[in-house]
C-alpha cells in the first residue's frame, strides 16, 4: 500500500537511477514538496483540493505572480484578463 501511495500521491512514476540513496533523496524531495503544498493550502484556506493545488503550481512555475495571489484569484475563480486562451483546470 505505500508505494501505492506513492505511486498516486507523490506522483513518482521512475526512479531517475538504481542506488539506494538515489531513490532515497528523490522519494524524500517528493514527500517534502507535498508537505510544502499541503502547508501552504491551509494557510491560504483553500477550497481547492491538493491534486488541483498540485497541478495549478506545475503549469504556472514560471509565472511571475505571487503564489497567494496565484492560488486565491484561481480559489475565487477570477480570470486573467490577458489569458484569452489558456485552459481553465477548474
Amino acid at each position: 500500500m505505500f508505494f501505492k501511495w506513492i505511486e498516486q500521491q507523490l506522483r513518482i512514476k521512475r526512479f531517475f537511477g538504481t542506488s539506494k540513496n538515489v531513490v532515497k533523496s528523490q522519494v524524500w524531495i517528493a514527500m517534502g514538496t507535498y508537505v510544502l503544498v499541503g502547508i501552504v493550502r491551509k494557510r491560504l484556506n483553500l477550497d481547492l483540493s491538493l491534486h488541483a493545488t498540485r497541478q495549478i503550481l506545475s503549469l504556472t512555475l514560471f509565472e511571475k505572480v505571487t503564489v497567494i495571489q496565484l492560488l486565491t484569484d484561481i480559489a475565487l475563480g477570477e480570470e486573467n484578463p490577458d489569458a484569452d486562451n489558456q485552459l481553465m483546470l477548474l
